[in-house]
């Protein structure tokens, strides 16, 4: 069972003898994957006390340069659920607080070093840390050298996309091809299907007056994909349902907000208030502008044709425990 750690007080109570990382994990991906299995690993073969995550929450670029703050993959829950299955013993977490921010990379290397002491760190090869970005995979390369600690750094985790141009996987790059609508290909990098997770809200409630009503999933501080139409899923009480998902601002009605609709297919009931976890499995088509209700319901009407036939269960890899 994971146990949950917050602030620098929190790291200080991490065991001595652990296997850490520390990182953002945004979104859990292939690379993670690749540096949470070595830790398992590395655990295992050397006895050590367990394996602990440090992460912070939220990024320190909402603090520090809230303009360049990357967007969310994964929301704080769906991210602590994912490390928890995939065996962290410990979670971490850091704010981005002064007492935390200002801290050096000596300074952090020191607090790990001399208070944390665990016997591994793994790290990507991208790493950085301490204020400023002072400090690199380099510098803890020869700073672990002459200490205690071993450091380990995975190669990075390569895939071929649905245009088979092998990418090397990234939060970035994941962020890009949300950005774009391609959300099986960033489902290739995340080894499952983005998910958008938020309560579901009153919207214009026009769906419900072309007999096709939807949940209206109000998704704060996480990447929203591109305006389109997708084939998606929502587990309802143990049911899978498969759902058109629409994201955009309705422009057949006018000049509206941007929404994320989903309509379940075969569902009928009250969601309001539900927080729910939506899918996206397939690109389906671009948001368009209609000449009337009558055009836009048939449009559904072929939109809802193409989801049910889009193969339900998701086709990539599965990651066992991500």
């Amino acid at each position: 069972m994971t146990q949950f750690l917050s602030g620098l007080a929190g790291l200080r109570q991490l065991p001595p003898g652990t296997v850490l990382s520390v990182g953002n994990f945004d979104g859990l991906h292939r690379g993670h994957d690749r540096l949470l299995r070595l830790a398992a690993s590395t655990r295992r073969e050397n006895g050590a006390s367990g394996v602990a995550v440090v992460t912070f929450e939220p990024h320190p670029l909402t603090v520090l340069r809230p303009e360049l703050a990357p967007p969310r993959l994964t929301p704080p829950a769906i991210k602590q659920s994912l490390l928890a299955a995939a065996g962290v013993d410990f979670l971490v977490t850091l704010p981005p607080h002064p007492e935390v921010l200002n801290l050096s990379a000596e300074e952090f290397w020191g607090m790990i070093r001399d208070e944390v002491k665990p016997t591994h760190m793994i790290e990507g090869r991208s790493f950085t840390f301490g204020k400023g970005r002072g400090g690199n995979i380099e510098k803890l390369r020869r700073w672990t050298a002459e200490s205690a600690v071993r450091l380990d750094i995975p190669d990075p985790v390569s895939v071929p996309l649905l245009n088979l141009q092998v990418v090397q996987v990234s939060s970035s790059l994941i962020r890009w091809l949300l950005s774009q609508g391609r959300v099986r290909d960033a489902a290739i990098c995340l080894g499952r299907p983005y998910v958008l997770e938020g309560p579901v809200v009153k919207g214009h409630q026009r769906g419900r007056t072309i007999g096709m009503p939807t949940a209206n999933v109000k998704c704060d501080d996480q990447l929203i994909p591109a305006d389109g139409v997708y084939a998606g899923r929502v587990a309802l009480d143990g049911v899978r349902h498969a759902a058109a998902v629409s994201i955009g601002t309705m422009p057949t009605f006018g000049e509206n907000d941007r929404q994320i609709e989903a309509h379940l297919l075969g569902f009928s009931g009250d969601l309001y208030n539900r927080t729910i976890r939506v899918e996206l499995i397939d690109w389906i088509r671009d948001q368009q502008r209609y000449p009337g209700v009558d055009a836009l319901k048939s449009q559904l009407a072929r939109d809802l044709t193409e989801v049910a036939e889009r193969p339900f269960r998701f086709e990539a890899e599965p990651i066992a425990h991500l």
